[in-house]
């Protein structure tokens, strides 16, 4: 593990871009890439994730950000991108330091093998001193295959690096206890429990695809690797540091204890469900004080098409979401486990195989400070007939 202090700062499309000529605004670049200069120089590694390619390629094929489809925004993503990283590695230039890109994709991210493999990346740009710019490929991406955010996109980073802190940087700044337009909004300086303000967190702009739902969302999946988050408003003269050195007003979201193992958060913090299980209500309650093995006589009902080494997440029959874990079946296996429960795997899979659906080791059973995800309703497969 590294012992070097570690940053991630993410800025979003409306502070690179005008909102009108969807070109460039130097001066905020200027000011980002001067504040990193300045974080290198004190002993932090930064990454960087950026959004704005999509925004600078749309004049070139002529859409504006409220009527561009996903075949218009993958096209500008490609126009945009190298002009995006141009412009960054020529101010990086003034500044002394340079950058490497890193596109990645919703499977790169929640597949754990090309997780590792983006920090190895990683780690071997900060051994040479090189700033990585990560952002969702949005070329190649579909609507059901993205992330569709940055702000859970950089959580992920930042739990990948062990980050100390997260920037969220955005355009107001930061959390209030309902939508800062309306009378006697409050601002929230300090945060441990994002779950209070979920509902005060709607709203996105027209460049950006987050809102502040998705950054407090971001916060809760860094917070349980060990890493504080910072929302606040991006300015012009030093937009990180004036934060990180209490100068101006933001909301810092705290982490929370002592982190779990790098494979427990990677298990546990997802940016989309892969399926899901509903236990009988005896056995969740049962996993829920004495964690043990999932099995298929365990099992009221599977959700969605998964593959086995997909994380599903696991619900009780009141529709508490309980724990998450990597499953040793996919879905039509784990539906005729759960269906013939008289019967041996081998029997009916036609292989020898480990017999329960998800062991110990390979789930996580969820704490009060965890964001659940909603029980699914749809495609919901009863193991009874």
């Amino acid at each position: 593990m590294s012992m070097s202090k570690r940053i991630v700062v993410k800025i979003g499309s409306s502070l690179l871009a005008h909102s009108q000529e969807l070109t460039l605004r130097y001066a905020f670049m200027h000011g980002l890439m001067s504040d990193i200069a300045r974080l290198k120089e004190q002993g932090y590694e930064v990454v960087l994730m950026s959004s704005g390619a999509v925004a600078l390629g749309l004049n070139a094929i002529g859409k504006s950000p409220e009527d561009a489809g996903i075949l218009d925004k993958q096209a500008a993503a490609a126009y945009g991108q190298p002009l995006l990283l141009n412009a960054y590695k020529q101010v990086a230039h003034e500044f002394g330091f340079d950058i490497a890109q890193i596109l990645v994709t919703l499977g790169d991210m929640e597949g754990r093998r090309r997780f590792i493999n983006i920090k190895n990346t990683l780690e071997r740009l900060f051994d040479n001193g090189i700033m990585p710019i990560v952002n969702e490929n949005d070329t190649v991406t579909t609507e059901e295959l993205r992330v569709g955010d940055n702000d859970r996109l950089a959580a992920k980073v930042a739990q990948m690096i062990q980050a100390d802190h997260l920037v969220l940087l955005t355009s107001i700044d930061g959390l209030y206890d309902r939508p800062p337009s309306e009378p006697g909004a409050e601002f929230i300086e300090k945060l441990e429990d994002v779950s209070t303000y979920l509902a005060a967190t709607t709203g996105t702009n027209a460049l950006g695809s987050g809102g502040m739902y998705t950054k407090l969302q971001a916060a809760n999946m860094a917070q349980h690797a060990g890493c504080s988050t910072i929302i606040a408003e991006g300015i012009i003269e030093n937009p990180i540091l004036s934060v990180l050195e209490g100068e101006r007003r933001h909301t810092l979201c705290t982490a929370i204890g002592t982190p779990a193992s790098a494979w427990k958060v990677w298990l546990t913090n997802r940016l989309q469900v892969a399926g899901s299980l509903i236990l009988k209500q005896s056995a969740a309650d049962e996993l829920v004080s004495t964690p043990q093995a999932i099995k298929h006589t365990d099992i009221v009902s599977v959700a969605d098409t998964f593959q086995k080494g997909d994380i599903l997440h696991i619900y009780d029959e009141k529709g508490q979401e309980i724990a998450r874990g990597l499953t040793n079946f996919g879905s039509d296996e784990v539906l005729l486990l759960a269906r013939h429960p008289e019967s041996t795997t081998a029997e009916l899979l036609g292989y020898s195989a480990v017999p329960d659906v998800i062991t110990t080791k390979n789930m996580v059973i969820l704490n009060d400070n965890h964001l659940s995800w909603e029980v699914p309703t749809e495609d919901l497969q009863q193991v009874a007939s």
